[in-house]
């Protein structure tokens, strides 16, 4: 049973109420749907990452991605570069702002203009750079430092269980392990095996990441590899109620009524979040695609929302697509 998993998780001085977490997503966990998600639960609700060089040159839109609610508390901030000295800045800068409980750092992202510059899955290619990056960052901080990474650059290189060694050997609080390499991307099957073997290595926590969409595959994470904790990345997407799933133990699914809702109330925090409404149409688009996502006839209503820049025509035309879907479930 799911329920003999979910625990209370300490990261470093943190106490988090349960170990299901939203993961790290760009241009997807931002304040709007992370306030969204945490309605139904999670522990913690990752920023998006957030570039250390643009921080260094003071960067407004990457000070945005690393503001926190203070509802959102225990908050942590994901951060990525190559540059330890850089990163030691950027450290020092955030040991300062008190809203910010845990600072992050992506050794996985697969984003090719990272790789290109060794940010992200690129790290994995330099083991030395990556145990600078971690010596440096712990020996800095005041807040705990927690890392996320992936198996690997590709199958020839697998690197998670030498990167969980280096977290623990310098302090790192928690690692989370993404089950494909860098060259998978987000496609095939994340390998549990992976997680399995970083958390008999290592003593420091480790959370399961990939595959997790209902409550029998976060089960089969934590029964199979026995992690500390679980990320959920896409299948929250569209999905926020996946957490309120797994913390009860059974799949929730939200009625029509709630579902439209709960779009609706994105798009009123993303109105909040964005001071041009035309930004938060855009920004929506792909979210309000994931909430239509396998309800009848959704295609031709998400052409319809793609099309349009006016955000109160989005809102009649989803409300118009509600009430079809009600009249023909009365029928």
């Amino acid at each position: 049973m799911i329920e003999n998993y979910i625990k209370e998780i300490k990261i470093g001085n943190i106490f988090v109420k349960n170990n299901v977490f939203l993961a790290p997503m760009a241009g997807v966990t931002d304040i709007p749907f992370r306030k969204i998600c945490r309605k139904f639960g999670p522990g913690l609700t990752y920023t998006e990452m957030a570039s250390t060089k643009a921080m260094e040159f003071g960067s407004d839109k990457t000070e945005k991605i690393i503001k926190v609610m203070e509802d959102e508390r225990p908050s942590i901030v994901q951060i990525f570069g190559s540059d330890k000295d850089v990163i030691r800045n950027t450290i020092e800068k955030l040991n300062n702002q008190d809203d910010i409980d845990i600072i992050d750092i992506n050794m996985g992202c697969p984003a090719p203009k990272l790789v290109k510059n060794g940010d992200g899955a690129g790290l994995l290619l330099d083991l030395k750079k990556v145990e600078e990056i971690i010596k440096e960052a712990t020996s800095v901080s005041k807040k705990p430092i927690t890392v996320k990474t992936r198996k690997g650059f590709n199958n020839d290189i697998i690197t998670a269980v030498e990167v969980a060694k280096i977290c623990e050997k310098y302090g790192v609080a928690m690692i989370t392990i993404h089950g494909r390499t860098r060259e998978e991307y987000y496609s095939g099957v994340a390998d549990l095996d992976i997680i399995k073997k970083v958390k008999e290595t290592v003593s420091i926590p480790v959370i399961g990441n990939g595959d997790i969409t209902d409550v029998e595959s976060a089960e089969k994470m934590f029964e199979y590899t026995g992690c500390d904790g679980i990320m959920i990345a896409r299948g929250a997407q569209g999905n926020p109620w996946i957490f309120k799933s797994i913390l009860d133990g059974k799949d929730y699914h939200p009625s029509l009524e709630e579902r439209l809702n709960i779009i609706l109330e994105h798009i009123n925090y993303e109105l909040e979040n964005e001071e041009d409404k035309k930004n938060a149409v855009f920004k929506m688009r792909k979210h309000i695609a994931w909430y239509l996502k396998s309800l009848p006839n959704s295609t031709y209503v998400k052409d319809r929302i793609n099309r349009e820049e006016n955000i109160e025509n989005v809102i009649a035309i989803l409300k118009e697509y509600f009430n079809l879907l009600e009249e023909k479930r009365d029928k």
